[in-house]
């Protein structure tokens, strides 16, 4: 993973990966990986291992790039 790959990751892609896996809640181990690489994330040295990298890509291609729906809107 590029330097400049992952800061598109972690600074666009990852805030909507992890709200939508806090919005799920259903699987506490991710829920604690995307709050794992979100953290770490913020220090300029640190590089995910090869085993993150593939899990972080997985997560992107199929919750970065989707809008995200709190709900429906109800109207009165």
């Amino acid at each position: 993973m590029t330097d400049q790959e992952l800061d598109e990751i972690l600074n666009h892609r990852w805030p909507i990966v992890l709200r939508r896996i806090m919005a799920d809640g259903s699987d506490e181990w991710l829920k604690g990986f995307v709050r794992s690489i979100a953290k770490h994330g913020k220090r300029a040295s640190w590089r995910p291992s090869s085993k993150q990298q593939q899990i972080m890509r997985r997560l992107v291609s199929e919750l970065g790039t989707e809008a995200f729906s709190m709900g429906e809107v109800i109207e009165d």
